[in-house]
């Protein structure tokens, strides 16, 4: 039975958010509390239990949320600054040659986005690409969208970057399997979206990289390439380590439950994150001659944006135990379950919806996050939970256009007019998006 008042007060929190958002310019974290307000006064919620509702929901997210992506962007600031990723980038390109090099490049963008924000690597990792331009003669979007491409999958589709933390935080999935489905998704959705589009815009728009400006850095000064990738992969091999432990597939070990849980400990992406960090501080700092203070001070300044993105998702969190406290999401869940409604269709075009309509990928990750997590059953599995976080990574990654802050890097960086950005970005992030939620369904039929 459909009550139009919980109804009403979904459709009024969404207006009000993107209201605030487009029109008033109101940063996310206090749109999205607005609208978690506005949605507990028109369903009828006591004064008293709104505040309640938003202390729990900010509370119960933070807690997992905020250590997380605070250790990861530790751990991408100390990376970025060793010079880990142009390390990666150059390896990868002398191995795979100039003929390969857009798949090198999006194969850099895919791992080097693990530990480093999305706007770091691609201006970290630009110079490249102008280098590789002016050696070939190519177009510069030749190099540029496979790069693009793989920065972008795995900045939406794998923790710990902070997207799909979040959501994985709010739906309550385990980052282990997150991170499996994200890589399974992630690699067919890079090469179309990347190389093979990238191939195809090359041909119709010819773009050259800007005058050379600086001197390119020796890469003598870089890290060794197997220390980058084996730093990289410290937390996600524990966590996935993790994960496939307390799963029914390594029952047959028979593993005593006392060492489960000292494993169950360090395969936590707590712990997992404070190994790679200071492994990482280390490693990559100390031995390689950076003070103390240059690393306390680079630590402290990536705290910055780690910030405004733990607070975003907290409000999030907020938004979800709204709709969970007003019953208005068991309401929507015995809804679309009476009308064979996909849980993941619905989270993938609430992504789209407000991804369009108001341009940041991570509002429109934590804001669908908060509109499904209440329709998930007591009996939804784990495996099916996690493909609904790429579900939702999938649909709050589709056409990024002047709304979004991605769209006038990449315009300014490539040199691109706005009609060429449009052709090259906006249809790439639409492909990514397309693909990675077509391969999403063609798991789901699997579980």
């Amino acid at each position: 039975m459909i009550d139009f008042t919980l109804i009403s007060a979904v459709i009024i929190g969404i207006a009000v958010l993107l209201i605030l958002v487009l029109k008033f310019k109101i940063q996310a974290f206090i749109a999205l509390l607005i609208a978690s307000i506005s949605v507990g006064i028109i369903a009828g919620m006591a004064p008293s239990t709104i505040i309640k509702t938003m202390q729990e929901g900010m509370g119960n997210t933070l807690g997992f949320v905020a250590l997380v992506v605070g250790l990861g962007a530790i751990f991408g600031a100390i990376l970025e600054h060793s010079g880990g990723a142009e390390a990666l980038a150059h390896y990868l390109l002398h191995k795979f040659g100039d003929k390969r090099a857009s798949w090198a490049l999006m194969l850099t963008g895919f791992l080097v986005a693990i530990p480093v924000f999305f706007d770091v690597a691609f201006i970290l990792l630009v110079p490249l690409i102008y280098s590789i331009q002016r050696q070939t003669k190519k177009s510069l979007l030749l190099y540029a969208i496979p790069l693009l491409a793989g920065l972008a999958i795995t900045h939406a589709f794998i923790p710990p970057t902070p997207g799909p933390v979040a959501v994985a935080d709010i739906l309550k999935a385990d980052l282990g399997w997150v991170i499996l489905f994200g890589f399974i998704v992630g690699v067919p959705t890079a090469m179309i979206s990347g190389p093979l589009f990238g191939k195809y815009i090359a041909k119709k728009i010819h773009i050259n990289a800007p005058e050379l400006q600086a001197e390119k850095k020796s890469t003598n000064s870089y890290p060794a390439v197997w220390l980058v990738v084996s730093i990289i992969g410290i937390p996600i091999v524990l966590i996935i380590g993790n994960t496939l432990l307390n799963s029914p597939l390594l029952n047959h070990l028979n593993i005593s439950e006392s060492v489960k849980s000292w494993l169950k400990m360090i395969g936590h992406p707590f712990t997992a994150l404070i190994i790679a960090n200071l492994m990482a501080w280390y490693v990559l700092g100390i031995r390689r001659k950076t003070s103390k203070a240059v690393l306390l001070k680079i630590s402290t300044a990536s705290m910055g944006p780690a910030g405004v993105i733990i607070l975003l998702t907290g409000a999030g969190g907020v938004f979800k135990q709204m709709l969970i406290n007003t019953k208005t999401g068991e309401m929507l869940a015995n809804y679309f379950a009476d009308k064979g409604v996909s849980i993941l269709l619905f989270a993938f075009l609430a992504a789209v919806l407000v991804r369009i309509l108001q341009g940041s990928s991570t509002v429109a990750m934590i804001t669908s996050a908060g509109l499904t997590a209440p329709l998930l059953m007591p009996e939804t599995g784990p495996l099916y939970t996690a493909i609904l976080v790429i579900a939702i990574a999938s649909g709050a990654s589709i056409m990024s256009h002047v709304n979004d802050s991605g769209f006038w890097l990449v315009s300014k960086y490539l040199g691109l007019t706005e009609k060429q950005t449009f052709k090259s970005w906006t249809i790439m992030t639409t492909i990514l998006s397309l693909v990675g939620f077509s391969v999403v369904l063609m798991i789901s039929v699997f579980l």
